[in-house]
Formats: C-alpha cells, structure tokens, sequence
C-alpha cells in the first residue's frame, strides 16, 4: 500500500496521547470508587464482564479515528476489479492506389474520415489500435481507451509502396495479442483453418481499403486463421468499382475498387462489408462488438474503504456506549 498525501500519517501521533487521556481518567475514576468504597458508599464488586465492555466503546472510537486518519493520507493499493473490455483494430491501406481521387479528396482522406467516424462512436470500454499497411504492416497505435491518441495515429498516416492485405490481417492480430503470433506457412497453406493461434473472441478488426491485393500471403487464407480465433474482420471499402488513374512516378496506373475480395474476407470471419461513405453500416459494426468482462489489476485510491469503515466503527462505538451506558461518551 501507498500513500498520496503520505504526511497526514503524522496526525497518528494524536491517537496514542488520546488512548493515554482515557487511560489516565480510568484510574482516576478507579480511585475515586476506591475511595468512596472505603466510606461505604459504593460497592467494590464489579463484574469483569461489566470491567471489560465498558471500554468496548472506547476501542471502536480510538480504531475509528485512526482509520479516518489514515484516510486522510489518501492510501493507494492495487486492487482486481472486473471491467468491460472489447478491442477493435483499425487496419488502414496507405498503399499508393490510395492516392486515386475516385473518393473526394482522395481514397486515404476517406479512409481516415471513416475511421474517425468509428472511433467516435465506441466507447470507453473499447481498446482500439491502429494498423498502417501497404506492402507491410506497422502498429502505429497500440490497442488503448485514449481514444483521441488513436485519432492523432489515424490522421498522421501517408500512404506509399503496394498492398498486402493478408500482412494486414496478421499484423493486426499481433496486436490484438499483444505480441508477434507466428503462422506456420506450410500449415497455412495446407490447412488455414487448423492454425492455432489462441482464441480472441472479443477482439475485432475494420479493415479499410481499396481492396487491390499486389503482395503476398493470401488475405483469404489468413482471413480462416482469424476465423479460428474467433476474431471478425469487417471491411471497408474505399473507392468506386468504375475506378480511376492515378499518377505513381511518372506512369499512369489505372485503379479500382476490388469490393469482392473485401467481401469474401469479412465473410469467412462472420464480418461485413460497408463502403466507407456508409454511416449506418459504420454504426452497425460498432453494434457487433462483443464486451467480455475482464479482471485487471488497477492501483487506485481506496480512502472511501478507510472512510467508511471509520463511519461504521463510529457508529457502532455510539450505539453499544447508548446500550449500555445510556450516553454517547
């Protein structure tokens, strides 16, 4: 346990001069009786029953007040709580064909508002992350519930180089693991679906893109080990299927929106497919997140605990004194 104000703890001092003030008025009322007794006016008997509880009250007001004070010092202590947590990954194409204007301003410009889009409708409890892909994948934003760090991830990406889709889909499952998952190729090919790599069955991807797969592995063979995970990948197109040219160094290279292939992705995940100007469609994935509750460790300040077992010890110290007694104190 720790302290945040740990310098209040010093009131503690007060508590063993108070015990003493009540030490020093039991003896002497102790004599005072003696006295009397000796004169015959009071008797000497007193039950040790009687003896023993009329101090109970006293023991409950001295333990009430030291706790008071130690909640005053604002104790920490790290403490398992349940929490409702689900964990999105925003994987996003920042491939070259990305550049095509067939999207006002551009495919990424589209992009990026849909993720925006996203991100402002989940909650807290969502962990969301972020995914850069073109020929390869990047975490740029760890899984987080700082939900405006993740817009700051989103708007800095630029896109360059190809597109690899199933490098997309991996990557964004080392993030949903928190760690690098290694996929046997020669399993992947044989058997994708007999792949294991662990069970995130609250973890979800959105992968937005124009869906022009130029590099290897096969996003459809990675989409069945996702699948087997027990993650669903939902797709986002962006572009049109009429296409456009867009301008890569000096050549004209002719793009389109490759929307069947986005489609054959969410589906072998039980995802779906949206384009990226759909609001409702974005809204309808949000819906299909699953929120697992969660035990995690959190250091947080416990002084309510301290206050209110000094309220309980007070009042039950008032009521036995009242019992007992007839007075408060």
């Amino acid at each position: 346990m720790t302290f945040h104000s740990p310098w209040m703890l010093g009131l503690l001092v007060v508590i063993p001069a108070i015990v003493a003030g009540y030490g020093w008025t039991q003896r002497r009322r102790t004599r005072r009786s003696a006295a009397l007794a000796e004169q015959g006016l009071v008797t000497t008997a007193v039950p040790r029953r009687t003896r023993i509880r009329r101090h109970v009250p006293f023991g409950l007001f001295a333990a009430a007040l030291t706790l008071l004070v130690v909640g005053t010092a604002r104790p920490m202590a790290t403490v398992k709580t349940p929490r409702r947590e689900g964990t999105v990954i925003l994987a996003i194409d920042v491939s070259n064909s990305m550049k095509a204007d067939d999207v006002k301003p551009t495919r990424i410009d589209g992009a990026k508002a849909a993720a925006r889009a996203f991100v402002d409708r989940q909650p807290p409890a969502v962990r969301i992350g972020v995914v850069a892909f073109g020929d390869g994948a990047v975490i740029v934003q760890t899984p987080t519930n700082a939900h405006a760090d993740v817009d700051k991830a989103i708007e800095r990406l630029t896109p360059e180089g190809g597109t690899s889709l199933g490098q997309a889909l991996v990557t964004s499952l080392n993030a949903i693991a928190g760690k690098p998952v290694t996929i046997d190729p020669q399993a992947l090919a044989s058997d994708a679906g007999s792949v294991d790599v662990g069970y995130y069955g609250s973890a979800s991807v959105v992968l937005l893109s124009d869906g022009e797969e130029t590099s290897r592995p096969d996003p459809v063979t990675v989409a069945e080990v996702l699948s087997s995970a027990g993650v669903r990948v939902h797709t986002i197109g962006v572009g049109t299927e009429e296409g456009t040219v867009v301008q890569l160094n000096g050549f004209s290279v002719a793009t389109a929106l490759n929307s069947d292939l986005l489609k054959q992705v969410a589906s072998l995940t039980d995802g779906a497919y949206h384009e990226a100007g759909d609001a409702a469609g974005l809204s309808a994935i949000s819906k299909t997140i699953d929120l697992h509750f969660k035990v995690v460790s959190q250091h947080t300040e416990i002084t309510g605990l301290f206050s209110a077992a000094g309220a309980v010890l007070l009042l039950a110290g008032a009521l036995l004194s009242v019992l007992w007694f007839g007075r408060v104190v």
